[in-house]
């Protein structure tokens, strides 16, 4: 049974061109049925007064069900790590290590060396912009004081203002990572993050200068990706929900954690300050030009549910319309009326009649009905 989460999202942009898109989808399957019927039936003024016309049983017949209807959209995804962002550096020198592709780097462990001294991982939303030493005020000390006092140091205040005491702690903390013992933090010594980094890729070798792009990342959580037209995400924001499955398996919930310009994706994210955040993509394969397609992510709680194979295919659903135990019928059944609006031929001990009907939504080849004299089970006509 499909999940009862109705995930559509009201007002806006995005609405009006779901509703769009579904109205015309509606409207082109009803064309197709008004052809089809090859006479068109009437009941004498349409205001149903009179008695149903007794007919000849159809050549074929389908059943009245109740069921819960569903109309989704489906998209093909990946299953991996995420967009990649770029890690920027501003150091002046040369590489001489970098950590392998699948590592995962941690708060005050080295991203890198340059001339053989540790680039050091800290968490914050701040980039390293500036050098910081005694009598520097800012929220960026505050971050940096934050994280001197994760890694244990202590003897100074958190607080806005690098002081002496703070001076004297980034001493023993340059003494642990074998830094000259300055008491001031250089603007290239620090990248920072969100949290810890899983190392997408490598973007140079050891020997290449130092300043620029020199890795790629992502978070260490595995993530679903779809990269598709626009014309087909118009439902996709944040804490949308979803359902994910693999070939085989059973559906595990998801939900959206970003939708971004297929584009600007493909550029990354990174900026020239060595601040290492974002939801950058690494933009491969495309669906039309970098204007049309946006790339999706979505992050799922059971980690195991869709195991552990990096690219491995993830069919993305997400329900657009819901109606919960209604009368369906095959589309094909319903007739176009003369009088306007739509009936089915209903088949009682072989002989038929013409029943009016509402009709609401449209999913996977059936339609929603409701009318005097329908019930679940029964026989409607349609095309042999």
């Amino acid at each position: 049974m499909t999940p009862n989460t109705d995930t559509s999202t009201k007002g806006g942009p995005s609405t009006w061109r779901r509703r769009a898109r579904t109205g015309a989808v509606i409207g082109a399957v009803l064309v197709v049925v008004a052809a089809g019927v090859l006479a068109a039936v009437g009941f004498g003024g349409g205001d149903g007064s009179r008695p149903a016309a007794r007919r000849s049983a159809p050549a074929a017949t389908a059943r009245v069900t109740r069921q819960t209807l569903v109309q989704a959209v489906t998209l093909p995804g990946e299953l991996g790590y995420g967009p990649a962002t770029p890690i920027t550096s501003t150091a002046s020198g040369t590489v001489t290590w970098l950590p392998q592709a699948g590592a995962t780097v941690s708060r005050g462990e080295a991203l890198m060396r340059v001339d053989d001294q540790p680039v050091v991982l800290l968490y914050g939303p701040l980039p390293m912009y500036r050098t910081l030493a005694p009598g520097v005020v800012g929220a960026d000390v505050r971050q940096f004081e934050q994280n001197l006092s994760a890694l244990g140091y202590r003897g100074f205040t958190v607080d806005d203002t690098f002081s002496a005491e703070t001076a004297a702690a980034v001493k023993r903390w340059q003494r642990s990572l074998k830094l000259p013992e300055s008491g001031t933090v250089e603007r290239d010594r620090v990248v920072y993050a969100a949290t810890a980094v899983r190392i997408a890729q490598q973007l140079v070798r050891v020997g290449a200068s130092a300043t620029g792009s020199l890795l790629s990342y992502t978070g260490r959580t595995r993530v679903v990706t779809v990269e598709t037209d626009l014309s087909k995400a118009a439902w996709a924001a944040p804490r949308v929900k979803v359902q994910l499955s693999v070939p085989g398996g059973k559906p595990t919930a998801g939900e959206v954690t970003g939708v971004s310009n297929a584009a600007q994706a493909a550029g990354g994210a990174g900026g020239d300050s060595g601040h290492a955040t974002g939801d950058g993509a690494s933009g491969d394969g495309g669906n039309g030009d970098g204007g049309s397609a946006v790339v999706i992510t979505i992050g799922f709680a059971d980690q195991a549910a869709l195991g552990t194979t990096a690219g491995a295919p993830v069919s993305v659903r997400y329900i657009e319309q819901e109606r919960k135990d209604v009368l369906t019928v095959p589309v094909d059944a319903l007739l176009a009326l003369a009088e306007g609006g739509y009936g089915v031929e209903v088949v009682t001990d072989g002989r038929s009649r013409i029943v009016a009907v509402d009709v609401g939504l449209f999913a996977d080849g059936r339609v929603e009905v409701s009318g005097d004299g329908l019930r679940d089970g029964a026989a409607v006509g349609v095309p042999g």
